[in-house]
């Protein structure tokens, strides 16, 4: 099932998708898509309520990122093969990991925002995990079964802050808005492989991004299981997992982000993503 969040900024509400396409208030149900209600139990029975009977949303209400009050924004970088060499790294020999401030995170037809004095903003279509129960020392095989569902993710990223400014990647990867999630939580039996899914993105209709999951140098499971051995996830967690060629780093010469800018992206079955990019009036 699609599970999203819908309404305005700070004051979204839970809905679904119906079998007819409508978005379906589920404020009468659960009170949120948060932490505490992201589970794969909670997610289950949801699934296999009849929303018939509940309210219709207005198609043009805004969507909000589909997980509210997230703890923990986890990703993976050098993730996909073509993007390492594009990017003129080598293959990792273990998941890179690092996280994005969870202020970062906005809906995904917000606007992109440059940080003041951006020059290298640049785009990153991924795919998203949510974790649905608490996962610790878990294997590779049985990792999948604590996946609430799978999600589209823009890792929106400052070059100039990520790689020229020292330290941590996650100053390039914080500014508000450069976390764009949703439009939905898509629950695993909906999606299937997870390793058979295409995402692309789009500059001012250009296509940059054409790829496939099929690349990961590290699978979802593989992700799971590792990062479990490190640290406890939990449920409402989310793992951007990576981005495949095309971004504008890698791009000849480099092209990166400017005021007026319209990035489309999606994954297969997970939705679509509509950015306009504006400039830091703050």
């Amino acid at each position: 099932m699609k599970f999203l969040r819908h309404g305005p900024i700070g004051s979204e509400k839970p809905g679904c998708i119906d079998s007819d396409g409508n978005i379906r208030d589920l404020s009468a149900v659960i009170a949120d898509f948060t932490p505490e209600t992201v589970t794969c139990d909670a997610l289950a029975a949801l699934a296999d309520r009849d929303v018939s009977d509940l309210p219709i949303v207005d198609p043009a209400t805004r969507i909000g990122p589909c997980v509210g009050a997230a703890r923990n924004f986890y990703a993976v970088g050098l993730n996909y093969a073509r993007h390492a060499r594009e990017t003129n790294n080598p293959e990792p020999k273990e998941p890179v990991l690092f996280s994005k401030s969870t202020s970062s995170i906005c809906g995904p037809n917000d606007p992109i925002i440059l940080p003041r004095g951006s020059e290298k903003t640049d785009w990153e279509v991924e795919l998203g995990i949510i974790i649905g129960h608490p996962c610790s020392y878990v294997s590779k095989e049985e990792a999948l079964g604590y996946v609430a569902g799978f999600c589209t993710i823009n890792d929106v990223s400052e070059r100039a802050y990520q790689i020229e400014r020292g330290g941590q990647w996650i100053k390039g990867k914080s500014a508000p808005n450069f976390g764009p999630i949703g439009p939905w939580i898509v629950t695993p039996d909906e999606v299937g492989d997870p390793q058979n899914l295409s995402l692309s993105l789009s500059v001012n209709g250009e296509t940059v991004q054409n790829s496939s999951t099929a690349d990961m140098i590290f699978s979802v499971a593989e992700i799971i299981s590792y990062m479990s051995g490190f640290m406890r996830l939990m449920p409402g967690d989310i793992i951007a997992t990576g981005t495949p060629e095309g971004v504008g780093l890698g791009l000849t010469p480099p092209r990166f982000l400017s005021a007026g800018d319209i990035v489309e992206l999606s994954v297969e079955g997970l939705g679509t993503q509509r950015q306009t990019v504006v400039a830091n009036d703050q």
